[in-house]
């Protein structure tokens, strides 16, 4: 049977277009369905830019991995197509003497998930490096940075169509039906509302992923996890950025915590918080600089509420709720839900963004094994 595509990917986000990247490297013609109007409008365009060095993810988990692998590619990517980034380096800062072992053991983590360069030093050298720190100790990770992912983006997107693929936005996927011998019929709504024919199907969805599971039809129910929103918000600092570096705290119960970066632009921005939501309400409450200054202030004392502008907001797709163990990325092929040619992403939050590229690999690398 002819298809009109090899491969479907649905999502124009940093890791739909990073698995339609790597199945076009390797001779496939893509088509990628974004439902928005344009590219990396959700999860992708609403965190904090920052490429992660692989710290603090459990030894042998996918996490773990493809943050690693995903982000040596990324500056290779980020350096060959001149899109614009910083190797900033990052400090995980103790604030205190009793977070001390906290950290410790995040630096034992991180070499373990073979991440290069991790130096445990103290609060004197930290305060060297950045004098306006509050901190008893620090791990120094040179790997880490931000970088321009909307300009990631569309390099990704630009080598998908140089491939002879196509990315189609305000085209939401409606749904899909595995063919008699292999493939799929999948409907596209919208505008130009139509049917076309894949080889093969990928649903990198973040938010909507247990939606778009629902409708591929044969998919089975029990073997979509039940999905939570996860919100987060930030904060802009007017006036002078205080440091050069990322200033991480210890993480929180699910997430990394409320932490700084200066932005490419060279401004100071706070957060995310995590606060779990029942919609994708991206409304910021400027009431809560406060209390954003108050968990600021144990690292950095100089901090002034006044000074603190809402900025914006992000959800995250996450497979956990309030109180409840953090799991792994989900990447389900035939052996979970049984449809050959199929690839389904859940729960890709961070770090997905700087692991984009190493998930793309592992999507293309499984999809075309029997190839």
């Amino acid at each position: 049977m002819s298809f009109d595509f090899d491969a479907t990917v649905v999502g124009a986000g940093a890791v739909g277009l990073a698995c339609g990247r790597a199945l076009s490297k390797r001779g496939l013609t893509v088509l990628v369905l974004e439902k928005e109007a344009m590219i990396g409008q959700g999860v992708s365009s609403r965190n904090s830019e920052v490429i992660h060095a692989g710290l603090y993810y459990p030894t042998g988990s996918l996490k773990a991995k493809f943050c690693v692998q995903g982000r040596r590619l990324l500056y290779d990517f980020l350096d060959s197509r001149k899109v614009d980034y910083k190797k900033c380096g990052k400090l995980v800062v103790a604030t205190e003497e009793a977070e001390i072992p906290r950290i410790e053991a995040i630096l034992e983590q991180g070499r373990i998930n073979d991440v290069e360069g991790l130096e445990l030093i103290s609060g004197s050298e930290a305060m060297k490096l950045e004098p306006q720190l509050n901190v008893a100790a620090a791990i120094k990770s040179p790997e880490s940075g931000v970088f321009d992912s909307h300009g990631y983006m569309l390099a990704l997107e630009g080598e998908i169509e140089a491939g002879g693929g196509a990315v189609v936005t305000s085209a939401p996927f409606l749904g899909a039906e595995p063919v008699q011998g292999g493939g799929f019929k999948v409907r596209v709504g919208g505008e130009g509302a139509t049917e076309v024919t894949s080889r093969l199907l990928v649903t990198a969805s973040g938010l909507s992923a247990q939606k778009v599971a629902a409708a591929i039809e044969g998919y089975p129910a029990d073997d979509i996890p039940i999905g939570h929103y996860g919100k987060g918000i930030y904060f802009r600092l007017s006036g002078p950025a205080p440091f050069e570096r990322l200033i991480y705290p210890p993480p929180i119960p699910g997430a990394l915590g409320t932490h700084y970066r200066k932005d490419l632009g060279g401004q100071g921005v706070f957060g995310p918080d995590l606060v779990y939501v029942e919609t994708e309400d991206y409304s910021v409450d400027p009431n809560k600089a406060q209390e954003f200054a108050d968990y600021i202030r144990r690292f950095w004392p100089g901090v002034r509420a006044e000074a603190l502008a809402a900025d914006y907001a992000g959800i995250r797709p996450k497979l956990h709720g309030a109180g409840q163990p953090q799991p792994d990325f989900q990447l389900h092929g035939a052996s979970a839900h049984g449809i050959e040619g199929l690839m389904a992403l859940f729960g890709i939050e961070s770090p997905g963004l700087t692991s984009s590229m190493a998930i793309g690999e592992a999507v293309a690398k499984e999809l075309l094994a029997d190839s």
